[in-house]
């Protein structure tokens, strides 16, 4: 697998743990505690082992074996280095800002950290051959990635020749992923966000068992869809209000979309079409 993500262009605490965890082989329980420290990265270097367990649905002793897998002594020397490089952040006197303005910064953050990502253009574009190549082009996203296949399905169409949304889950998930292989696929795109469904890690692996090249859009590189990606492309997920905010996800879709219109010749030509057809039919109020 093939994680592409620039760690030192960016000095958020996301960024410095998926820095300090970068190199090390993982076992799928400790990806499971790296997953949930980078989705509170601002708030790991004060918890107990006990709590970070708790977060992560693991066992205490297996929190201790993270640490030391990582190379320190045990779980509060790791505690003492990820609070001594985690300067102060600039954060807003909490009595200024409200819940709901908090949750919004907290997603400007999340898209300040896919722009500096994005600074190396490399894996973007890479991915973008990839979907642009596929004839037909599969999309996956189940449940609360769902909208986003939808999403980038939906322009997709506008300037790919085959776009298969694989939006729904089922016995005939697999059946469709077979089709979309026997009719000339190559590559699957996936938005895969938490909370993480068994079904999209199982229909991943059995796409890439059936010859796909898996291109996955996560919330972070430490995903449990990572173990099952070709390409993984990581953008956080806003965690302050009840549900999770999806913004950098969204972005990261259009992103791809761009990069895979400068790998199809006819794009422009297919949007000028659907133009001039959507002028005739009246179809938008301008």
């Amino acid at each position: 697998m093939s994680v592409d993500r620039d760690m030192n262009v960016t000095d958020s605490p996301a960024a410095r743990l998926q820095a300090l965890f970068e190199g090390h082989r993982l076992t799928p329980t400790q990806r499971r505690i790296a997953h949930s420290m980078v989705r509170s990265a601002a708030d790991v270097p004060f918890l107990s082992s006990v709590e970070l367990a708790e977060l992560a649905g693991v066992s205490q002793p297996s929190v201790t074996r993270f640490a030391v897998a990582l190379g320190f002594d045990g779980y509060p020397a790791l505690r003492k280095h990820l609070r001594e490089v985690a300067p102060a952040e600039q954060t807003v006197d909490s009595g200024s800002y409200n819940e709901y303005q908090q949750a919004v910064e907290a997603e400007i953050e999340n898209l300040k950290h896919l722009a500096e990502v994005l600074a190396d253009p490399r894996p973007v574009a890479r991915a973008g051959r990839l979907l642009a190549a596929s004839r037909p082009l599969p999309v996956l996203g189940l449940r609360a990635a769902a909208s986003q296949a939808y999403g980038f399905g939906y322009f997709a169409a506008k300037v790919h020749p085959d776009v298969r949304l694989l939006h729904e889950g089922g016995t005939m998930l697999h059946d469709r992923i077979d089709a979309a292989v026997r009719a000339g696929a190559t590559a699957l795109l996936c938005f895969a966000l938490p909370r993480h469904p068994r079904e999209v890690v199982d229909s991943l692996a059995y796409a890439k068992e059936a010859g796909l090249t898996v291109v996955t859009v996560a919330d972070s590189a430490f995903a449990p869809v990572a173990k099952v990606s070709d390409l993984l492309l990581p953008a956080a997920v806003g965690t302050g209000l009840a549900f999770d905010t999806a913004c950098a996800p969204m972005l990261l879709g259009r992103v791809l979309l761009e990069a895979m219109c400068d790998d199809l010749p006819d794009a422009q030509a297919r949007l000028e079409e659907f133009d001039t057809r959507a002028t005739a039919r009246g179809l938008f109020v301008e």
